[in-house]
């Protein structure tokens, strides 16, 4: 299992960094910070922040900030491995750049198992990205996997694996139908006090059936608190 576990995170970082390569190619840097809160029984919230910087844009090296994302979650387990989640943010573009504003609002259901030590998860969203120029519906499925790299259980201050992969179609009005992928690989820590620390890459293709497919490639740091 551990030499499986191994040749899979080597595959799915070596496949990321072959993008570089790629023509078309813009680099991300976002930091995410995230609190999760119980409510009561199976009722949840998560509220969360993330600013988006450029790094690699016009095939030039830069640092340079492109949106703020706030963002807020409220959560209903509906069984020990289901639950469904609404929820609502508000990204900030025109404080950065010349682009609008947006309202986005998230229908959500995810299930995981976990037959071994590895738990897989399956997540289906609905969403509706509200400017005042255009609304665009978008149909996103995310398959994630993720375990623990010592041993078979995760004990705090020990490493964890997530990876993930997952493809969305955005619809809109007098629109072409945009079809996207999303590749993801990162390393995270389980740490003292409902606290974790996670980073990674995320390789993404937008508008991969056109004749111009838009590569993006993330760099990934986020932290979580649990309370």
């Amino acid at each position: 299992m551990s030499s499986t576990k191994w040749l899979f995170i080597l595959l799915l970082f070596l496949s990321m960094a072959l993008v570089q390569g790629q023509e078309n190619l813009t680099g991300y840097w976002q930091p995410q910070f995230a609190i999760n809160y119980h409510v009561a029984g199976s009722y949840s919230h998560n509220f969360s922040i993330a600013n988006r910087n450029y790094i690699f844009a016009d095939e030039e090296f830069t640092l340079k900030g492109r949106q703020l994302d706030v963002a807020h979650f409220s959560q209903l387990k509906i069984r020990d491995n289901q639950s469904i989640a609404l929820g609502i943010q508000y990204r900030f573009r025109n404080n950065f750049e010349n682009r609008e504003n947006e309202l986005r609002i998230t229908q959500q259901y995810n299930f995981t198992n976990k037959p071994f030590a590895v738990r897989y998860g399956h997540r289906f969203r609905t969403e509706q990205r509200i400017t005042k120029s255009l609304t665009t519906h978008r149909f996103r499925y995310r398959f994630a996997m993720d375990f623990p790299l010592m041993g078979e259980k995760l004990d705090p201050g020990e490493p964890y694996f997530v990876g993930s992969i997952e493809n969305l179609l955005s619809v809109a009005k007098q629109n072409v139908p945009q079809y996207d992928t999303r590749l993801s690989g990162q390393i995270g820590w389980q740490l003292y006090g409902g606290f974790k620390f996670q980073m990674g890459i995320e390789y993404r293709m937008e508008y991969f059936t056109s004749n111009f497919p838009q590569n993006i490639l993330f760099l990934l740091t986020s932290a979580q608190l649990s309370l």
